[in-house]
């Protein structure tokens, strides 16, 4: 008997959980329902609730419901619910442990293993939050699937013939889009692109702020202040986004929205289809230039696309067919489900790794550079931070490549190992995704070779290894735990609340997604886990032993530390020259003392840093 493998698309709004089943490959419901939204939420008697329920409650209770973490996985954000923060696997392991248990009572049997979907954009850092969130769930992560890709193997099952497919993905927050060759049992991704922070969340809150600057102009109340009143409306334009998919106009509706004087204040205004896609036309028209990107990548002309795949539920707007015909000059295909087919094929990838005589051949991308910045010429002038990539973008998966680089002095004893995502030559202006020093070289000449060697598995990710050629002497890391990926203590942490929030017993009468909080010796556990890692952490103080105090107040520092470094990243495209430099020399400063564990001095140069960005921000 083949082993239960389920295939999930853990999406930004909705989930989904698809198995092999009555011989076939089927997206699995629970009372009718296949689509699970992606909300966690606490009720007011503390009760956890997951999907539908969660999100029925959002409305009047926005500040006790969290939704689209998917858009916060890879950071260092936190979320509160009720007395206690999380990070976002361990909100999105909520998510998967609903979905699990979904499947369990559908199959009758209990589940272990999983594929699961990202969307191909999602960097390194993000992926790897991922793998956290299902280890935290219970989950074993047996491979992480491109959306795109998963689409593919779902629409590829029904059709017969080569063929060059692109496939367009705009889900609730993330959009990508990628050229796939299809041809018999092999599924080829030749190309990806896309924006991890677009999506019909996006959409939404344009059309939420229009509504509500309509609603004040005519003689409304301004609700920006008022959560309860902002979530209902919310709501609202969301329902009214759905329905201008179908309709030209729709009326948007909410009785006692407000107050004013202690008399009700309603909304009643229409919508019309034409000023919904105004507004989400600048959005949509930026997707374009990803299908331009990635044709050029693939090296395809629009003409030699076969057929355009709609995916993800956003793309049921109508604006986005008739783009993307005037682009191609083919008309796009939806006869698929759009929310429910990368579950489906990350189902069928789930079945085929099971076993099931489910024959397609998956050949899957990296769709990012991965490469070391380097000493050499930059604009003419000589510089530590020149960049070339080893691993290519929109190269098939596994990958293995290698790379010579030349010590630049005498006696060279190390080289501390700057890996870099992106195409960007000067190396500064790519993602740092991790950084480690080998040392010990031998003592000789400039010129001693030292190969660095990069491998990028299927899951996307990424081990580097730094060795002398002459002596063999070697170091490596495993980019997923210099980035943001949990440490075992952190994973073992979080799987015990995980054990806490998601009890043996549930509530008598708990609808599915409604769990019980009452686990006291549970949340000790967790406590003294928290303490362990915290106190095994690498950050001894020039002070002296840190207490454990000092290790939270350190995980906070080193929080804001990332925090500045990405908001300055972003700005530095807006800079002058001066303040450029400035900037730079700050990051690399500020990296140097996360390096060193030397508190004074982070402190030092993100106070410096942050008073730059406050400077530029202000011109």
């Amino acid at each position: 008997m083949a082993e239960v493998i389920v295939g999930i698309d853990l999406g930004t709004t909705n989930s989904e959980i698809a198995a092999f089943i009555d011989d076939n490959v089927q997206v699995l419901a629970t009372a009718g329902e296949q689509i699970m939204p992606s909300v966690v939420g606490l009720a007011a008697d503390g009760a956890l609730l997951v999907g539908t329920s969660a999100r029925n409650q959002y409305v009047l209770y926005p500040e006790r419901t969290i939704k689209s973490i998917k858009r916060e996985m890879g950071t260092d954000h936190q979320v509160t619910l009720g007395n206690r923060t999380y990070s976002p696997p361990e909100i999105s392991a909520m998510i998967l442990r609903t979905l699990k248990t979904r499947a369990e009572a559908v199959l009758g049997t209990e589940v272990h293993k999983a594929v699961i979907t990202v969307p191909a954009y999602f960097s390194d850092a993000q992926r790897q939050a991922t793998r956290d969130a299902g280890q935290i769930a219970g989950l074993e992560v047996v491979r992480i699937l491109n959306e795109p890709t998963a689409a593919a193997l779902a629409y590829g099952e029904d059709r017969q013939g080569a063929r060059t497919i692109l496939v367009y993905d705009l889900g609730g927050g993330t959009f990508d889009v990628s050229l796939v060759y299809v041809e018999g049992e092999i599924t080829e991704v030749l190309a990806s692109h896309g924006n991890n922070r677009l999506g019909g969340d996006d959409f939404d809150q344009l059309l939420l702020d229009f509504v509500h600057e309509r609603f004040v102009r005519s003689g409304g109340v301004d609700v920006h202040t008022n959560p309860r009143a902002m979530s209902r409306l919310l709501r609202a334009v969301e329902e009214a986004k759905k329905r201008l998919s179908f309709e030209p106009y729709t009326r948007i509706r909410e009785e006692h929205l407000t107050e004013r004087d202690g008399l009700p204040v309603h909304l009643d205004l229409e919508v019309t289809r034409t000023e919904y896609e105004q507004l989400i036309r600048p959005l949509l028209e930026g997707t374009l230039d990803s299908v331009h990107r990635a044709l050029t990548d693939a090296g395809k002309r629009p003409e030699e696309v076969d057929e355009i795949l709609l995916v993800g539920g956003a793309t049921r707007t109508p604006l986005v067919s008739m783009l993307l015909e005037e682009k191609t000059g083919l008309t796009p295909r939806q006869e698929l489900h759009p929310d429910l087919c990368v579950a489906f094929g990350a189902g069928v990838l789930a079945a085929r790794i099971s076993g099931h005589d489910i024959e397609r051949v998956l050949v899957d991308i990296s769709p990012y550079s991965f490469g070391p910045s380097h000493f050499g010429i930059l604009n003419g002038m000589p510089s530590e931070h020149c960049y070339r990539p080893i691993i290519v973008r929109n190269t098939p998966l596994p990958i293995s490549r290698t790379e010579t680089y030349l010590t630049m002095v005498d006696n060279q004893e190390g080289w501390q190992v700057s890996v870099y995502q992106g195409d960007d030559e000067y190396a500064l202006n790519n993602i740092l995704v991790g950084r480690f020093i080998v040392e010990g070289f031998s003592k000789v000449p400039a010129g001693n070779e030292i190969l660095c060697r990069m491998d990028l598995d299927l899951d996307g990710i990424l081990r580097v290894t730094a060795t002398e050629k002459r002596t063999g002497l070697s170091k490596h890391i495993t980019i997923e735990g210099a980035t943001t990926a949990m440490s075992e203590a952190a994973v073992a942490a979080a799987q015990a609340q995980m054990r806490s929030l998601f009890g043996q017993d549930l509530e008598a009468g708990a609808e599915e997604g409604e769990w019980s909080l009452d686990a006291e010796d549970e949340l000790d556990e967790l406590d003294e886990l928290e303490g362990e890692e915290e106190a095994t952490e690498a950050l001894a103080e020039s002070s002296g032993e840190a207490t454990k105090d000092d290790a939270r107040d350190r995980r906070v520092q080193i929080s804001e530390a990332r925090a500045v470094l990405e908001r300055s990243r972003r700005l530095l495209d807006t800079m002058n020259n001066d303040d450029r430099e400035e900037a730079i020399s700050l990051h690399e400063r500020i990296e140097n003392a996360l390096n060193t564990s030397d508190t004074k001095r982070l402190h030092t140069a993100m106070t410096e840093l942050a008073d730059l960005l406050f400077y530029v921000e202000e011109k």
